[in-house]
């Protein structure tokens, strides 16, 4: 798929055009699949307090099953709204914005999961950075999938360094972590939908982060090796 900076005003708007498109399809059926689900959850739920109260082996061996289907249930709730987040990727609400700013909000927000998790976060922000144009709530949603990333790289801890600076014109974010890194096989398909080497996801997050940052006429790339940690380096336009 094109990069939205290399495309001119018409064909930039085409592709906004179906953006939306997709959007509007993807959120109809989204909630055509959540209703019943919501309606299939609250059935369970039901079911999980009448079983509750039995103590007989029978009891127990539904009880189980069913709070199995609970959680598939929570799964598929998930993926739906990670595909909605990710159709969803438009038309932008574009602002003047302070980079650094931008990054020390989220780390404040983040932190105390961070030290849950036995993370440190390691700023290095560049002096005097040029504004860029951001929507600050979608590239908020950049940063935390990012850091999620790491976070699941990082099962026993360790470190994520966040640096800002100028380079050839353009604005550019690093997020490196000292976690497990990447083979190449998993470098090549990263951005790929769908596509993840994790039980249970959903292989919409980095996908999501990629369509957002090139929404934003940036880009993205990643640098990793097994043992090694993982670099992912966002360039703005500033």
């Amino acid at each position: 798929m094109a990069n939205e900076a290399d495309l001119d005003p018409a064909e930039r708007q085409q592709l906004q055009a179906r953006y939306a498109e997709i959007a509007t399809l993807a959120g109809g059926l989204a909630h055509e699949i959540k209703n019943p689900l919501s309606t299939i959850s609250m059935n369970l739920e039901l079911l999980v307090e009448d079983l509750a109260q039995g103590e007989s082996p029978r009891d127990r061996r539904m009880l189980k099953k069913i709070q199995t289907v609970q959680r598939e249930c929570r799964h598929l709730e998930d993926i739906l709204n990670e595909f909605l987040k990710f159709a969803r990727v438009g038309q932008l609400d574009l602002v003047d914005s302070d980079l650094n700013e931008m990054v020390r909000e989220f780390i404040d927000f983040y932190r105390p999961q961070a030290e849950e998790h036995h993370i440190e976060l390691s700023p290095h922000l560049g002096g005097d950075l040029p504004s860029v144009r951001l929507d600050r709530a979608l590239f908020r949603q950049v940063l935390l999938n990012l850091a999620l990333n790491s976070q699941q790289a990082l099962p026993n801890g360790g470190q994520l360094e966040l640096q800002t600076y100028v380079r050839d014109g353009a604005v550019h974010l690093d997020l490196i972590d000292t976690g497990v890194g990447m083979d190449a096989r998993t470098m090549a398909r990263m951005f790929d939908v769908f596509f993840s080497t994790k039980p249970g996801g959903s292989g919409l997050g980095l996908p999501t982060v990629k369509k957002i940052v090139e929404a934003h006429g940036g880009r993205i790339v990643a640098d990793s090796s097994p043992g090694r940690g993982t670099r992912f380096t966002i360039s703005l336009p500033a």
